[in-house]
């Protein structure tokens, strides 16, 4: 049986007109006279194109400013698209900006009724579960108070008890997990966890990747506007972090195999990461042997000291050894030429960018004089967090 599509996104984009001057703003209220779009303005969404069926979840990701925000919007209906279409079909249940849809000057009762009534609840189904929301939501007696003196955490209690008695076919929640306290979160986690086993279909948008791997199937990108990928939940999600942590980085590598040139005494020069075929690699498999093959130029003919450092993005070491402490001695390829194959046997390294570091040393291994770098990638699908992965076994006491 081929599953119910529910939203249907198709080359969406989203401008929004420049107002800073009263020239622009005479412009937007023209072309909105005319029923034009041809105002100059900012593009928050372009060209957007998605599908999510029914039992499927989705994790909106991306930096602050990126569009995820405004992508909900237009899927939950709240706002138009400049260009293209959405379509959505079931019944949808939206927690969006905070307190949105909720009266300030009413009571957390008061709004209940009207939140219901709009989402298409009747009266009867919401007195039969006016209860169970109210013990969800664990305000206390605030529910009989102004939404207005409502903390941000206890408005986002009301919203989602609200939707968990909606059931809608389609639950939109835009980073609802970020304001609650800890034990309302779990509380929230499992409710959703039950919705989905149960054949509901999520759109997360969340700065959590802790969340979006545990809650969502699929992950969609979204940077400055545009889809970068959408796809399998742990691909994104690793390609996403691995982005971050690059662009954490001062001096980010630009490309994974980087070769330098330099004047020092002691040079290295020539630095490769290559898999256990001996090609070229950009990205590894976690589990397998990573390979590393340089050249050491020596002024002096002796056989020079190479030490590897293996790094976080962030500069964070993780692991270093030195040849000579190891007992090793450069193999002579050529005059002042001097060779090395390094072997990491099943690299223990979690999903992620890294950076290996390779310095050149004098003979004696006391001075540094020339560091070279080269990027690499670790791939796969874990739920295992931190840097490495750690043999271990679980077994009953």
């Amino acid at each position: 049986m081929v599953p119910k599509l529910l939203v249907k996104l198709d080359q969406v984009s989203k401008v929004y007109p420049k107002l800073s001057t009263s020239r622009d703003r005479l412009q937007a209220f023209w072309a909105i006279l005319k029923n034009r779009q041809d105002y100059s303005g900012y593009s928050v969404l372009q060209e957007i194109s998605l599908h999510l069926y029914q039992g499927e979840s989705l994790g909106i990701i991306g930096e602050n400013g990126a569009g995820k925000s405004t992508l909900l919007k237009h899927i939950a209906g709240v706002v138009k698209p400049s260009r293209g279409t959405v379509e959505v079909f079931g019944r949808i249940g939206a927690l969006l900006e905070l307190g949105a849809g909720f009266h300030p000057e009413y009571s957390g009762r008061e709004n209940l009724r009207l939140s219901a009534a709009l989402m298409g609840m009747s009266d009867s189904e919401l007195i039969e579960k006016l209860d169970a929301i109210i013990e969800f939501a664990d305000i206390g007696a605030y529910i009989d108070e102004p939404i207005k003196h409502y903390s941000s955490g206890m408005v986002v209690r009301l919203g989602f008890a609200l939707v968990s008695a909606l059931r809608p076919e389609l639950l939109i929640t835009d980073e609802v997990l970020a304001v609650g306290d800890e034990s309302f979160q779990k509380k929230c986690i499992r409710w959703i966890e039950n919705y989905l086993n149960q054949g509901g279909t999520l759109l997360l948008c969340s700065h959590s990747m802790f969340h979006v791997q545990k809650l969502c199937q699929k992950a969609a990108w979204i940077k400055g506007g545009r889809l970068v990928s959408c796809g399998e939940v742990f691909q994104v999600t690793q390609d996403y972090l691995a982005y971050h942590e690059g662009k954490s980085q001062q001096e980010a590598v630009d490309s994974l195999k980087k070769e330098q040139i330099s004047t020092a005494l002691y040079r290295v020069s020539a630095l490769r990461i290559s898999g256990a075929a001996g090609e070229e690699l950009a990205l590894i498999a976690m589990g397998e042997d990573l390979i590393v093959n340089g050249e050491l130029y020596s002024p002096d003919d002796r056989p020079p000291v190479v030490a590897i450092g293996v790094v976080r993005t962030d500069g964070a070491a993780i692991y270093g050894l030195i040849s000579d402490v190891d007992g090793f001695t450069l193999n002579k390829l050529a005059p002042h030429q001097f060779g090395f194959r390094l072997t990491f046997f099943q690299l223990p390294l979690l999903p992620g960018k890294y950076t290996l570091r390779a310095h050149a040393m004098d003979p004696e291994g006391l001075r540094l004089f020339d560091t070279i770098e080269q990027a690499f990638q670790v791939t796969g699908q874990t739920r295992e967090l931190g840097l490495c992965c750690l043999a271990h076994a679980w077994a009953s006491p």
